[in-house]
């Protein structure tokens, strides 16, 4: 089992053949007519951060790095949500922090379905906010969140089988 060193290395590897393959199918010219040279810098970093940041994921169901990133991300957004008086969010977002206590490690985290599903909310919330404008705003932040995803399932050896992840061979 990979530690959290080995899960963030794999999410800068596969997250950044995702933003190599993002910058490939937008092109140059087409970008720089719709951002400038900062935002693109910016969005950039935003998908590395959220590549990283769903590559710690699917370790949430244990005493983790990665539990202890979210549940501070959690914690403070709560608070926010509190204070602005939107108790049905933080109500809803309670319930969700709750769920990978409910499963044992390697559990429902670390499935190709939950892969698809978890970071769900980053394509649906967008299109329906902005379904007349932007309905796809979403599409990139999402795939950043499945590449990460993707890099732990694959680091695990829950993808393909590693050669390192052979019973009784040292890993990561």
């Amino acid at each position: 089992m990979a530690g959290y060193k080995g899960h963030i290395l794999g999410a800068l590897i596969v997250t950044g053949l995702y933003l190599v393959a993002l910058a490939t199918l937008f092109t140059v010219d087409e970008a720089y007519r719709q951002f400038s040279q900062m935002e693109m810098v910016g969005w950039g970093t935003v998908l590395m951060g959220v590549g990283l940041m769903f590559g710690l994921w699917p370790d949430v169901d244990t005493n983790s790095k990665g539990q202890n990133l979210f549940y501070w991300l959690f914690f403070l957004t709560d608070v926010a949500l509190i204070v602005g008086d939107h108790f049905r969010e933080a109500a809803y977002l309670g319930l969700f922090c709750i769920l990978p206590a409910l499963g044992k490690h390697r559990g429902w985290t670390h499935t190709t379905w939950a892969m698809l599903l978890i970071p769900s909310p980053l394509l649906l919330v967008p299109m329906l906010l902005f379904h007349d404008t932007e309905p796809m705003a979403g599409l990139p932040l999402y795939g950043a969140a499945v590449a990460g995803y993707f890099s732990h399932l694959l680091v695990d050896g829950l993808i393909v089988p590693l050669p390192w992840k052979r019973r009784g061979a040292r890993g990561w």
